[in-house]
């Protein structure tokens, strides 16, 4: 039988070889030296963890080796993974409180492309079948289509929506359906929002707009800046996800597009580098092929 960790596996089989391949070849035969930690760091950059994570992940490999009197260099990758784990599990993922009855609301954000949309009507999917009142706010009013897309994701998860007419203001969506929420009791609150370059400071502006209209709206409620980024950009990713951090905030990410991609490493630049937790990852097309983030199946996936 196939099971999700044997698709996890298969999802990730190009990052594997761009990481665990390459390291595995690196270090056959070979004794711990500088030489060896420099080609180390050398691959690590270049399966796109990033310089901070990577310069994290060699430095503690050089403490373990010498605390544990490690010299051969295949014993370096148990090390590497476990070292990968710890950052991957440094930030925990925000609980909701159950003690307060106003909505949650997730701001939904990422730059075009990046299946922000679709991942939208997965997580009101997998929150339904879970018996919460989910309601989606339609705020994407510019692309064409966009509206239509995500009203037929709501009909299929059998969840409400709250949409206006191509070229709305998206602030006023938001905050008709933060106004709407909180009248029918709903639970959880996603806003899907436009997708927009991270370089272009006006769009971002509407961005901050929407979350303040639905701040006004919802005083009690907690509202989670959740990023969307397409794992197959690589670095790229960092990039955009600073920018928007700094425009919203952010407490959570979900990293798309990571099947068929050799570029999944930038999950570890993200979570060293952003500080907040990877929430969901997605592995495919299907409903159940967006997951919840498991830092030790990801790194067993990456090294098995």
């Amino acid at each position: 039988m196939f099971n999700a960790f044997d698709k996890l596996k298969e999802s990730l089989s190009r990052t594997k070889d761009n990481l665990f391949g390459k390291i595995s070849r690196l270090v056959s035969f070979r004794k711990i030296d500088d030489q060896l930690l420099d080609e180390l760091e050398e691959t690590l950059i270049g399966a796109d963890i990033g310089v901070k994570a990577t310069s994290r992940l060699i430095s503690a490999l050089k403490e373990k080796a010498k605390e544990q009197g490690v010299t051969e260099g295949e014993k370096v990758v148990p090390l590497l993974k476990e070292e990968i784990v710890a950052i991957l599990s440094s930030h925990s993922v925000l609980k909701s409180d159950s003690t307060n009855h106003m909505p949650e609301v997730w701001l939904i954000m990422g730059v075009n492309g990046t299946g922000k949309t679709t991942t939208i009507g997965k997580l009101a999917t997998l929150f339904a079948r879970q018996r919460k009142k989910v309601l989606i706010a339609a705020c994407d009013t510019f692309r064409a289509a966009a509206v239509d897309q995500i009203a037929i994701w709501a009909e299929r998860s059998n969840v409400d929506l709250i949409k206006a007419q191509e070229g709305s203001d998206p602030a006023a969506v938001a905050f008709d359906a933060a106004t709407a929420a909180k009248a029918r009791g709903i639970e959880l609150l996603l806003i899907d929002t436009a997708g927009r370059l991270h370089t272009k400071t006006n769009l971002m502006e509407e961005l901050k707009k929407i979350k303040r209209v639905v701040e006004k709206a919802l005083p009690e409620s907690k509202i989670h800046p959740k990023l969307i980024i397409d794992g197959s950009t690589g670095q790229n990713a960092v990039n955009q996800a600073k920018i928007f951090t700094e425009a919203v905030g952010c407490d959570g990410v979900i990293v798309t597009k990571l099947d068929g991609t050799a570029k999944g490493g930038v999950v570890i630049a993200i979570a060293e580098e952003l500080a907040v937790p990877i929430e969901f990852i997605g592995i495919g097309e299907s409903i159940e092929d967006l997951r919840p983030f498991d830092p030790r199946q990801f790194a067993d996936a990456l090294f098995e």
